[in-house]
């Protein structure tokens, strides 16, 4: 059994080896270059490895390794007028590395190899993306966001402070993160597949995060791209469909029954957000078309800071009314905390309901107040971050989603 591993394991080793050198042969000879490797050494290289560390350890590794750098070295120096790059050269290492590593772990060398070799095999396309497609802007607000939520989210103290104990500083951080990345996300979108169908489908995605969060960045673009204000807008009210979904799934988590009960509410307000947004989109103008994509940043920091202190704001107010009026407070305290977030309401009154202490019958009142006030400040959003023209398209379309559900609910009384 053990030897059958042991081949096993040493094939693995020869497929990075083999697989990784294959790539590198194909680059032999183009444009005049001859790297230091091809499809032999670097199986050799590979199988070298599996073997030394097989046999002699961590130890006889280091001194292959120190032998190949030398060698290396010499090959590079050699070859330095016609290659300059060092890409072959530290592959070769890789391998070496990779080979070693299939004596434990072949699963994961032979992933490593592959993405390794994707890379190698695709340099065309990434030298292209770093040098013409992506924009200093773009990569500026990459490495701001990968900063804030790789190294402050993590530091950010998780105990909750201020008034009312309602400021939790990693909170903070991961609303501003979450905020920067539903930007991004939308400035990805809008990269891959355009303007008319980028922003839709940027926007419902990013609104599984934060619907509210998702109207301010399609204002934030629509104040800088006024001519696409009825795509965006659009985009904004179908960030709807990802609040909706979450309210269906929380009710139906906590109780299937609940969902019954808001069933048609739901559904009214699923297809008056479809029915607008479809208005919006459909015919869109060719004149109004931009075909060119105007290549900012990512995301708007200022936004989100924005957005994240006004939030905070709207939590320690609805921290100060439930500690004042308690459970008797449950629809007041639904208006205020839907401001910040619908989901959150909903899932509170339903675990009142499945605890008994509010009637099955009486929730639906409560959230729906938590989606009405949730659908004042979405339109609260859209005036302050994408002006007049923007709110003005927006504001309809969400009076129009929560009248259509307080009508599903009357339907549903029948």
């Amino acid at each position: 059994m053990t030897e059958a591993l042991g081949f096993v394991n040493a094939g693995a080793a020869l497929g990075i080896g083999l697989l990784v050198g294959l790539e590198r042969e194909r680059r032999k000879g183009e444009e005049g270059r001859r790297d230091v490797a091809g499809l032999r050494t670097f199986a050799v290289t590979s199988m070298l490895g599996y073997v030394t560390l097989w046999t002699g350890g961590p130890l006889l590794l280091g001194f292959v390794a120190l032998a190949l750098g030398a060698l290396v070295t010499i090959a590079y120096w050699r070859s330095l007028d016609q290659d300059p790059g060092i890409t072959s050269e530290v592959a070769l290492f890789t391998v070496l590395v990779l080979g070693a590593l299939c004596v434990s772990a072949p699963a994961l060398a032979i992933a490593i190899g592959v993405v390794m070799a994707g890379l190698l095999a695709n340099r065309e396309m990434l030298h292209q993306f770093a040098r013409i497609q992506l924009t200093a802007a773009e990569l500026r607000d990459g490495l701001l966001l990968l900063i804030a939520a790789l190294v402050l989210l993590p530091l950010a103290p998780d105990r909750y402070l201020g008034p009312y104990n309602a400021i939790n500083l990693r909170t903070i951080c991961a609303l501003t993160v979450m905020l920067m990345s539903v930007g991004a996300l939308g400035h990805v979108a809008v990269r891959t597949f355009g303007t008319r169908y980028g922003y839709v489908l940027g926007a419902i995605a990013s609104g599984f995060a934060s619907a509210t969060m998702t109207v301010a960045t399609m204002g934030h673009i629509a104040a800088k791209e006024p001519l696409d204000v009825k795509l965006l807008s659009a985009a904004a009210m179908l960030a709807n469909l990802a609040t909706l979904a979450q309210m269906a799934l929380i009710l139906g988590a906590v109780e299937p029954a609940l969902l019954h009960r808001m069933g048609w509410s739901l559904l009214c307000g699923l297809l008056a957000v479809l029915f607008y947004a479809s208005v919006l989109m459909f015919p869109r103008p060719r004149a109004h078309a931009q075909d060119g994509i105007k290549h900012g940043g990512a995301f708007s920091l200022k936004l989100a800071l924005m957005v994240v202190v006004a939030m905070t704001v709207i939590t320690v107010v609805s921290s100060a009314m439930l500690d004042e009026f308690g459970q008797a407070g449950v629809v007041a305290t639904a208006i205020f905390s839907g401001l910040v977030d619908a989901h959150a309401s909903t899932a509170s009154i339903a675990s009142l309901a499945k605890g008994g202490l509010l009637p099955f019958d009486g929730i639906a009142v409560p959230v729906l107040m938590a989606l009405t006030s949730n659908s004042l400040s979405k339109c609260v959003v859209a005036w302050v971050s994408g002006g007049r023209q923007f709110a003005g398209f927006v504001i309809p379309g969400q009076l129009l989603m929560t009248l259509a559900m307080w009508g599903g609910l009357w339907l549903s009384s029948l």
